[in-house]
Parts: structure tokens; C-alpha cells; sequence
């Protein structure tokens, strides 16, 4: 009887030590007890904002946050309602004060990207911290404003450094400078160097894979010496430039601005004519290609040969930019691109639109026409900002009639009525399988 009173309590107890055990795991915080490693690449995933606000959750995460690899400061991090520049700054900074206060490890990351008024003086001192961090990628990306400030000695002491992106700085090399071993991605914008300082820090990035230079200021010349560099980007005024030395360019984007007031050349140089052979005629392993006209205007200075003494044999993608079909000197050296590129499969044409009618490209034009050269592996054309004029209709024709191959053509019309399709079809052409796309803006 005893046994039969003892069992269903037994029974009972145990449910209830069950449930107890229950309750013990759920109340364990699993989450905070996780390595640091990994909570780190969570919080990271989340805008900064988010990660600050694990601070309210417990004593434990007040100073988690300030302990991340990376940092990005952008526009989210600040609320809405404040408009004013200079207190959104004062925002940023309380940001960067209780990471300054609280942080151990290292700092792997930082992306400043946000509309503000920098006080200078506390980036200077934050850039500090963050090289002593040990950091591999510095982002500093467009201000509302303008105001170049000089980027501290310390940054070109980063050994780390695999990513540099700098906006509005005033770039001088220390002489103590001997190259950043490790940095792979180099963007300059707005920022203030001179022509051999530039030269010296590309020529000191051994294993640099991607160049942007935008907008740079007081910059004579570009001399870019680097075996390694894969991807050139430049947006920026020069009076000339060298890239024979750097073998492995497989893309280059080039647009040309306006030369800067009081820039004077004092290139190496300095008395060689810069040529489309001068700048391209060693650069074989290219596979796309952007130029605007006023560079190819720039390169053809000279006699434009009709083709590159060794051509393009890898180039499959061609971007020729705000094209002025009145210039003799831009459709010259653009068609000596085009007639140098065999293996071409995708040409970008965007028009500056112009009413000039210009005889001597008329000639030039029609003259191809009659030419014997084809490019034989052209599949994808797209023309965009044309108006209509004669000289841009015989360019087309120019397309359509040497590209056996072409599959689409893709023309937008910057105003008035789209080129009616039956039209289009009504035009003699290489290719018989061509699906033409006709679009207005």
C-alpha cells in the first residue's frame, strides 16, 4: 500500500524538478555567454545604431557596442529632426567618444559617410586611434562641405592597411614613407596632392589591385607604375599621363576635366607628345575600356593612325563617353579604338548632343564606310543621347554595316520621337538577326 502511495509522488517530484530544470535553461543568457568573436560578427551585421542600443539590455552589454571591428558612421547613425552640419558632427563624436573610452582589441574597420561638418581637429586625433587599432580599411567618404584638412603622418604608418579611401584631405608623404605593403584598394577624391608625390605612393603599393583618382587637385601629371594593378579609374584634370608600366590593367576608366588654374607640368617626361600610342600601346591585356571624348581629344593631338600598331586582342567591353560627333579629333581617335579592338563584343556609346554639322567628320565617317574592316565578334551596341543629325545616323550605319554578328542594337533618342523600329530594319546592315531596341527620353 505503502509502494502505491510513494510512486505517484516520486512521479510528481520529479515533473516538478524537471520543470525546474526547464525554467534554470531558459533563464540562461546564452546569447552574452557566446565567444566575442561571434558576437562581434553579429553586432557588425546590425547599423551601428541598432548595436548601440544592445546597451539597455543588461549591465553586461552597456559597453559591448564599443567594442566592435568595424565602425560605420553614416547618416543613420544621427537622428532625423537634426539638420544642422555642425550638430550632427557633435553626434559622430559622441560615437567615437565611447569608443575612444571603452574599447579593447583590435579595429579592423571605420566608414565615415555622413552629411556633416567634420571638426577636424577630432578626425585627426580619431584617424590616430584608429592606426594604433591596427586597422586594415579607413573610409572616409563625401562631407556636405569642402574644407581640406591634412591627413596626419600617422595614417601612411598603417601596416596593416589593405583599403584606403580618402575625401578632402591634404595628402603629403612623410619622408619616412616606404609604401604600404599590404593596401589593395586606393580611392582619392577631392583631395590635394602633388603630381610626384601620387607617383611615388602608387609606385610604393606593391600589391595594389584597384585605383580611383576623382577630382584631384593641383595635379600636373599622372604616372602610374605598378605591375600589379588590375583596375584604373580616374575623374580628374591632368595635362598628361603614363600608364606603360603597369602590364596587368585588365579595366580603365578615363574621363578628362578641365585643367586647373596655375597647374604647370612638370612631368618627366615633359617634351614627349601624349598619344593614343604613347598611353595604350603597350597595354595588352585590357578587357574594358572607357574613354570620354575629351581625353580621346586629348590623345589626338597628333596624326591618329587608323589602328594601334599591337591591338586590343582582349578588350571585349568599350565605353566611349559624351561623344561630340562635331569633333574631328574625338570620332578620329575613337574609331582607331574601335577598328584596334578585333574581339570586341560590347560597344557603349553616349552622345553630348550637338547641332554642328562638321564637314570633315562627315568625310571621315563615310570614308569607313567604305572601308573592308569588320568587327567581327561585336553582338551588343547600345547609342544613347543621339538627336538625329546626319553625321550620327552615318555612324550608325557604320555599326550596322561592319558587324556580322551584331544580336541587339539599343539607340535612345535624347529628344523628340523615337527612330521607329520598321525604319530601322529598312537599314543595310551586316547582320540579319539584329533585334533593334528604340527608346526616347
Amino acid at each position: 500500500m505503502l509502494n502505491l502511495i510513494e510512486e505517484p509522488i516520486k512521479k510528481t517530484m520529479k515533473k516538478h524538478e524537471n520543470l525546474a530544470e526547464m525554467e534554470k535553461q531558459i533563464k540562461i543568457d546564452r546569447i552574452s555567454n557566446l565567444p566575442w568573436d561571434v558576437l562581434d560578427t553579429i553586432l557588425v551585421r546590425l547599423p551601428l545604431r541598432d548595436a548601440a542600443r544592445t546597451s539597455i539590455l543588461s549591465s553586461k552589454w552597456r559597453y559591448k557596442w564599443t567594442n566592435l571591428s568595424q565602425f560605420i558612421l553614416d547618416d543613420k547613425c544621427i537622428h532625423n529632426f537634426i539638420s544642422d552640419k555642425a550638430s550632427r558632427w557633435i553626434e559622430i563624436r559622441k560615437i567615437i567618444d565611447q569608443v575612444q573610452s571603452n574599447h579593447s582589441g583590435p579595429i579592423e574597420k571605420f566608414k565615415l559617410a555622413a552629411y556633416c561638418c567634420p571638426n577636424y581637429s577630432d578626425l585627426d586625433q580619431w584617424i590616430r586611434f584608429l592606426i594604433e587599432k591596427g586597422i586594415k580599411e579607413l573610409i572616409i567618404q563625401e562631407f556636405s562641405v569642402i574644407k581640406h584638412f591634412k591627413l596626419p603622418d600617422s595614417v601612411f604608418c598603417g601596416p596593416k592597411l589593405s583599403h584606403l579611401e580618402l575625401y578632402g584631405c591634404i595628402l603629403r608623404l612623410p619622408s619616412s614613407f616606404k609604401g604600404f605593403d599590404c593596401l589593395k584598394i586606393l580611392q582619392l577624391s577631392h583631395v590635394l596632392i602633388i603630381s610626384d608625390a601620387l607617383e611615388h605612393l602608387i609606385r610604393n603599393c606593391p600589391v595594389l589591385e584597384k585605383l580611383t583618382l576623382l577630382n584631384l587637385q593641383n595635379l600636373a601629371y599622372i604616372r602610374i607604375y605598378n605591375p600589379n594593378l588590375k583596375y584604373v579609374k580616374i575623374d580628374s584634370a591632368f595635362e598628361d599621363i603614363c600608364l606603360e608600366h603597369s602590364l596587368l590593367l585588365a579595366s580603365v576608366d578615363i574621363r578628362m576635366l578641365p585643367k586647373n588654374r596655375g597647374t604647370t607640368l612638370q612631368h618627366p617626361d615633359q617634351g614627349k607628345v601624349c598619344t593614343l600610342i604613347r598611353v595604350f600601346g603597350s597595354l595588352r591585356g585590357i578587357n574594358r575600356l572607357s574613354l570620354s571624348n575629351q581625353f580621346l581629344e586629348f590623345l589626338a593631338n597628333k596624326d591618329v593612325p587608323e589602328r594601334l600598331p599591337t591591338p586590343f586582342n582582349s578588350l571585349l567591353a568599350l565605353e566611349l563617353k559624351e561623344i561630340r560627333f562635331a569633333s574631328l579629333k574625338g570620332i578620329a581617335a575613337s574609331i582607331s579604338m574601335l577598328r584596334s579592338s578585333p574581339n570586341l563584343k560590347d560597344l557603349l556609346v553616349t552622345v553630348d548632343p550637338c547641332d554642328e554639322i562638321s564637314k570633315p567628320v562627315m568625310d571621315l565617317v563615310t570614308a569607313q564606310l567604305q572601308s573592308d574592316f569588320y568587327f567581327d565578334q561585336l553582338k551588343v551596341v547600345k547609342i544613347r543621347g543621339i538627336i538625329g543629325t546626319r553625321i550620327e545616323w552615318e555612324f550608325l550605319r557604320l555599326i550596322l554595316a561592319h558587324s556580322p554578328v551584331l544580336e541587339s542594337m539599343t539607340i535612345v533618342k535624347f529628344r523628340g520621337e523615337r527612330i521607329s523600329e520598321s525604319f530601322l530594319q529598312e537599314v543595310e546592315r551586316a547582320s540579319n538577326h539584329v533585334k533593334f531596341i528604340s527608346l526616347a527620353l
